[in-house]
């Protein structure tokens, strides 16, 4: 069970320390938004550039922007662990995913929460982690959308009949509370953002959202 607590909801003033109080996380996670696809502008390629070069643990970056095709490359090559790009603004998404896997990145697929996922069964191969969004992706702070977890159950299921080692991550609304839920729909990869980073001990927030999803998980 990984716990990747997103950056969006850190100190911006002091990264540094911010990701030093986190140490305990599996990967952070970093949302790109181009103002274009989601209607928020977070951080480019220095920024992202400098949390890998003060990072204590790996990257998972989530590009939430138009064009994947033409930026996310750059994303790997900064040597970011995973890069997440969404099905709905990309025009080869296995192209595009064998692009990264080839730089050395693990390869992620984003999907919004009213997207149909039956079309990726067959090529699940392609990608090292599908993302099934919890909220509406473009701000921090949202409410869990239970209505996700269907989707989520299908995708559980399919990658197991099919003996995928695909990872399956919820982002959005993510806490002590709703993470029991999106383990047992099947979910392995949990972003959390206020419920790590809004604590008075981040690394303690962290290992017991990490307790709460082993308890609950469905092998």
């Amino acid at each position: 069970m990984r716990i990747n607590p997103s950056i969006l909801a850190a100190d911006f003033a002091n990264v540094e320390s911010e990701l030093a109080r986190i140490d305990g996380a599996d990967f952070v996670h970093v949302d790109v938004m181009d103002n274009h696809f989601v209607p928020n502008l977070t951080f480019g390629p220095q920024m992202v550039g400098r949390i890998q070069a003060t990072s204590p643990v790996p990257l998972d970056v989530h590009l939430m922007i138009d064009e994947p095709e033409r930026w996310a490359p750059e994303y790997a090559e900064l040597g970011a662990a995973s890069v997440t790009f969404h099905l709905e603004a990309a025009t080869e998404p296995i192209a595009l995913a064998r692009r990264l896997r080839a730089i050395g990145a693990r390869a992620g697929l984003a999907v919004k929460p009213a997207t149909q996922i039956e079309g990726l069964f067959d090529v699940l191969d392609e990608f090292d982690q599908i993302l099934v969004m919890t909220v509406e992706p473009g701000f921090g702070g949202q409410s869990f959308m239970p209505e996700t977890m269907p989707k989520l159950r299908l995708l559980a299921d399919e990658a197991r009949s099919r003996g995928s080692s695909i990872w399956l991550q919820v982002d959005g609304g993510i806490s002590e509370s709703t993470i029991a839920q999106a383990a047992e729909a099947g979910a392995d990869t949990f972003v959390a953002g206020s419920a790590v980073f809004g604590a008075a001990d981040p690394d303690a927030a962290i290992s017991a959202l990490r307790a709460s999803a082993v308890r609950h998980h469905q092998h």
